[in-house]
């Protein structure tokens, strides 16, 4: 059984902090990304560019199960792993975080370059929506919210481990 798997937009410290809480934690650390650019042998750009969003959504789909059955350790999971039905009622059964942010420092944070698919074009925007859309997600999977916004990884590591404590 997972520590605690962590869902959140891109730039709320899901990596950066999750490998922090982990290493308190003493457990090990995984990242749902991570797992499918290892597996396929190319990055998430790349499968997104070459074979479109819902090859790498089934990618992501299996690797974000397989994670949840077998890690033990604590999890982050790729932005949009929540809009699968499926991840969403197999993390039922998890300790969930929904890390949240605000544009400003997700931008600070992550730069909202074109490395990241989802965001090409106009990133801000692209980001703005990504949220509006997977906000009611993300509090739909989540045991606690914690908010990232304007905390270093320091602070944010000791909120996520305030909350794990009381659970």
């Amino acid at each position: 059984m997972t520590a605690a798997v962590l869902v959140g937009p891109p730039g709320a410290g899901k990596s950066t902090i999750g490998r922090m809480v982990a290493e308190v934690l003493e457990v090990p650390f995984a990242d749902t990304d991570a797992i499918v650019e290892q597996t396929s042998g190319r990055t998430i750009s790349d499968i997104f560019i070459v074979d479109g969003e819902e090859t790498f959504r089934e990618m992501e789909r299996r690797a974000v199960q397989e994670a949840l059955a077998t890690h033990e350790g604590v999890l982050a999971l790729g932005g949009g792993a929540i809009l699968d039905e499926r991840t969403r009622a197999d993390l039922a059964a998890h300790t969930v975080l929904f890390l949240s942010v605000g544009l400003a420092d997700a931008a600070k944070r992550v730069g909202l370059n074109t490395a990241r698919p989802l965001l090409v074009g106009s990133p801000r925007r692209q980001w703005q929506e990504l949220m509006q859309a997977r906000r009611p997600l993300y509090l739909e999977v989540a045991d606690a919210e914690v908010s990232t916004a304007g905390l270093s990884p320091t602070q944010s590591r000791d909120a996520i481990l305030a909350v794990l404590e009381h659970r």
